[in-house]
Parts: C-alpha cells; sequence; structure tokens
C-alpha cells in the first residue's frame, strides 16, 4: 500500500459517487415536486416526443367536445324555433277547417280569419329570418342546402336536406331519371249514347260519397258531367267522354296521380253502368325515379318513390332521407326525364362543424327554411303557405291541404334535425369524452411520476448521499496518516 500527500485518490472516488447521488437526489426532488417522471427532455427523450403528440391530440379532442356541445345547443336553438313554428301551423290548421265550413261562416268571418292568416304567416316568416346563434341565421336559407331547379316544366319543386343516401351532401348537379310515370286512376262506364246532348235514364249516381241525380226528362249528359266536375275539388274526381264505337261513354279520372286517389263508383238505376257488374276501374300509379346528386363520398344515386303516405299525390317522389322532388304533369313521363336530365344544382349547408381533433374530422349540416313561402309546396300547383286564402270555398279546401304538407314536411325537418342532434352530435361528444380519458390515461402512464416508486428511489438516495458524506471524510482524513511516520 503506497501512502501520498498530493493526490488523495480515494477522496476524489468518494467525491464523484457523491455528486453523482447529489444529482439523483436533485432529480428525484424535482419529480416529487412536479408530480412528473419527465420533467425535462433529458429525463426520457423518446417519451417526451410521444407524451407530446398526445397532449396535442388531448387539446384537440377537449376542444372538438366543446365543439360538438356548441353545435347541440345550436340545433337546439332551432329546434326550439322550428317547434313555435308547428305550434302556428297546428293553430292554421285549426282556421281552415272553420273556413271550409261555408254553410254557417259568411264574408265577414271569412275576412277576419284571413286577416289572422296573414298574421300568422307573418309570425312564421319572423321566427324563420330571427332565429340566430351569434350573428349567423338559421333558418331563412342562407344556412340551409338550396336546390335551384332549373327545368321548370317538369320539376314543380325539390327539398334537399343536408344528407342524401346517408352522406353529406356536396354541391352539384342534380340529376333525375323517372324509371315510372305516375298515372290517375280511371274508370269507364258503360252506358254509350249517341252525343252528351242525349238525355240519361232518371236515377241516381255516386261518386266518392257524393249523390248525382238525373230527371231523366231535361238532364242531358252534359248537365250531368258539369255537376260532377263542379264538385271535383270534394270528390277528386272529373269526367270527360270516351268513344264507344259511334256513341259516347263517360270517363272518370282522379284529380291527383297516384295509388292513393281510388275511384268509388256506385250506380244502383244503371244510369251510366249496366248493373249488377261494377264499371271498370284502372288504379292509378305512383311516379318512381333515380335521384343522383354529388356528396363528399361522391355521387350517389338513390331511387325516389311517389305516394308515401294518406293521400300524398304519386307526383310527389321521397327517399328515406325526406328529400323530395315534385314533378309536374307535364314532366311525368316526359322523354327528357324519362332519358335523365339535370333538373337543377344543388348548393350544400354552409354550416360546417369541427367535430374531431384533426383536419378531416368536419361535417356539414344544412339547416331548413321555414319561410311561408316554402312550406307547403307541390299540393297545389304554383301555390304555398304563403298563399294561403280561405275567402273562397276552393281556396279553404286547397288551405287544408297545403297547411297539411306544410306540417309534415316541417316534421320531416325536425325529425332530420333531431337525429343529427342525437344521433351525430350527442354521440359524438360521447365519444370523445371516452377517447379523451383514455388517451389522458396513457399520457399519464408516460409522463407523470409514480409517487410511491419515486419516494422508494428518494429514501436510498438520501441515505446514499448520508453515507457519502460519512465516507468522503474518513477519505479526507487518510493522508494524515503520512504524519504518524513522519513523527516518528
Amino acid at each position: 500500500m503506497s501512502l501520498r500527500i498530493n493526490t488523495n485518490v480515494p477522496g476524489m472516488t468518494a467525491l464523484r459517487n457523491l455528486g453523482n447521488t447529489n444529482v439523483e437526489v436533485a432529480g428525484s426532488i424535482n419529480r416529487l415536486s412536479t408530480g412528473l417522471r419527465i420533467v425535462s427532455a433529458a429525463d426520457d427523450p423518446a417519451g417526451l416526443i410521444i407524451s407530446e403528440g398526445m397532449r396535442a391530440t388531448i387539446s384537440g379532442i377537449e376542444q372538438a367536445s366543446r365543439n360538438s356541445q356548441d353545435a347541440v345547443n345550436l340545433a337546439k336553438t332551432a329546434e326550439g324555433a322550428m317547434d313555435e313554428v308547428q305550434r302556428l301551423l297546428r293553430g292554421l290548421r285549426g282556421i281552415t277547417v272553420y273556413a271550409a265550413n261555408t254553410a254557417v261562416v259568411d264574408s265577414a268571418q271569412l275576412q277576419a280569419n284571413q286577416a289572422e292568416i296573414r298574421s300568422v304567416i307573418q309570425s312564421i316568416d319572423r321566427i324563420a329570418t330571427s332565429t340566430q346563434w351569434s350573428n349567423k341565421r338559421l333558418l331563412d336559407g342562407t344556412a340551409g342546402t338550396m336546390a335551384n331547379i332549373t327545368n321548370t316544366t317538369g320539376v314543380a319543386g325539390a327539398y334537399f336536406g343536408s344528407t342524401f343516401n346517408g352522406v353529406s351532401v356536396a354541391n352539384g348537379p342534380i340529376t333525375v331519371t323517372q324509371t315510372t310515370t305516375a298515372t290517375q286512376t280511371r274508370l269507364d262506364t258503360s252506358v254509350a249514347f249517341a252525343s252528351t246532348s242525349a238525355v240519361p235514364a232518371a236515377g241516381t249516381i255516386v261518386v266518392n260519397g257524393y249523390t248525382f241525380s238525373t230527371n231523366g226528362t231535361t238532364d242531358t249528359v252534359q248537365n250531368l258531367i258539369d255537376r260532377v266536375n263542379a264538385q271535383a275539388s270534394n270528390t277528386g274526381v272529373t269526367v270527360s267522354t270516351y268513344a264507344i264505337g259511334a256513341n259516347v261513354g263517360l270517363r272518370m279520372t282522379s284529380v291527383d296521380h297516384g295509388a292513393d286517389f281510388p275511384i268509388n263508383f256506385f250506380d244502383p238505376s244503371g244510369v251510366l253502368h249496366s248493373t249488377p257488374s261494377p264499371a271498370p276501374t284502372v288504379a292509378g300509379t305512383d311516379a318512381v325515379a333515380n335521384v343522383q346528386v354529388t356528396t363528399a363520398s361522391g355521387v350517389q344515386t338513390v331511387q325516389f318513390t311517389g305516394g308515401q303516405g294518406a293521400k300524398t299525390s304519386g307526383l310527389r317522389m321521397t327517399d328515406a332521407n325526406g328529400n323530395a322532388i315534385v314533378l309536374t304533369p307535364a314532366g311525368n313521363g316526359s322523354g327528357a326525364l324519362t332519358g335523365g336530365s339535370s333538373i337543377g344544382t344543388l348548393t350544400a349547408g354552409n354550416l360546417r362543424f369541427q367535430i374531431g381533433p384533426n383536419q378531416d374530422q368536419s361535417v356539414s349540416f344544412g339547416m331548413p327554411n321555414v319561410k311561408a313561402s316554402n312550406l307547403g309546396t307541390g299540393v297545389v300547383s304554383g301555390q304555398s303557405l304563403a298563399s294561403v286564402d280561405v275567402t273562397t270555398q276552393q281556396g279553404a279546401l286547397n288551405a287544408m291541404r297545403i297547411v297539411d304538407s306544410a306540417i309534415t314536411q316541417l316534421s320531416q325537418m325536425r325529425g332530420e334535425l333531431g337525429s343529427f342532434q342525437k344521433n351525430f352530435l350527442e354521440s359524438t361528444v360521447r365519444t370523445l369524452n371516452v377517447a379523451r380519458e383514455n388517451l389522458t390515461a396513457a399520457e399519464s402512464t408516460i409522463r407523470d411520476a409514480d409517487i410511491a416508486e419515486e419516494m422508494s428511489k428518494y429514501t436510498r438516495f438520501q441515505i446514499l448521499q448520508q453515507s457519502g458524506m460519512s465516507i468522503l471524510a474518513q477519505a479526507n482524513s487518510q493522508p494524515q496518516q503520512v504524519l504518524q511516520l513522519l513523527q516518528q
């Protein structure tokens, strides 16, 4: 063993180890005081990279969840306004039913009813234009999907929501290829007349619940035709002539197209049809067409079917999403639509919600247009809720049909909005919250310190630090042993 005064190697070794222990103690104190396992990049470079990526995603998920909740609140705002519009429509329905009771309602009452209807329509338009989220109007058509019809000869109107075949719509043309032509119900009577000036036998006929009589002396076939046609708004049936050899017979035709408009004809006296065999009836059919629209997933084609409801025109075709196209009688079965043609363009709604943490996780939804001019279209040619007029009997009857259509249309709009809110937005909020919880747990495993484990390490480092100080003191005293040799 050698003894040196100038160089104390054991002391240097003890000092180095004590220095390392002091570094570990400082790091342990830092981790315990912050609660983090990774305080700086030097603690775990790879872990830091993974953790920071997770933190960025968690931040995005939290904001996306708040975005989705804002979208839910926006949808609730719009739906609340639409509920008020529907309440007004229910009241309007009662007014039209009352106005149609012309046997007891005089002209002054009709004028009062019409004034009230004008007030209701103004309220509906006010709600449509004033319902806002911040400064964005929701129900006046500026925040919704718009169908601009260019083929007005073949198509009376169209409505498209924000989804088509379950996918968000995009800007592009609307193409219609009609595969089935809508027809009217037809009934041909068998009694032949030399002309419409002939006098049919005395008796009565019943057409869809309305009774018409002939006296057998002065009533001509033309008189009977005129009386039946005068009640067409009630019976839904018109009468014309068709050839039976050199003579003519009477043909009854439903006013509306489709299978929902039968003709119930009863002729016990054989005035128009020989008894007891019933008059032959050809039932009406509903229109069917393939409609092509551009969506977020590319061009989609969906079959639209006419009718689809009690007393719904076979010219009004709808799909499962509530989108609708109303053909005109001239466009029904025309060569242009049968061969497929663009009937207009679709402009996608401009309400776009960022409901995910990444750039491609957004959705568009078109808010409906609930202005009176956009409700109740398609059931009476050229009319809508905005043009309702109950001052005449025919106007009151048309008004009931228009209001019924408006109620159904608005219900579909509310249903679509409610489905978007419940099955998309609220579901997204729940999904994002679960994703945030799990991702935060994973990030915590990487970034946060295990306090129990860290306390065990800290205790060990403290013991090493204390023992290191003691050993350093002993190592520093070793050179003093040289004095003993010098003193001897």
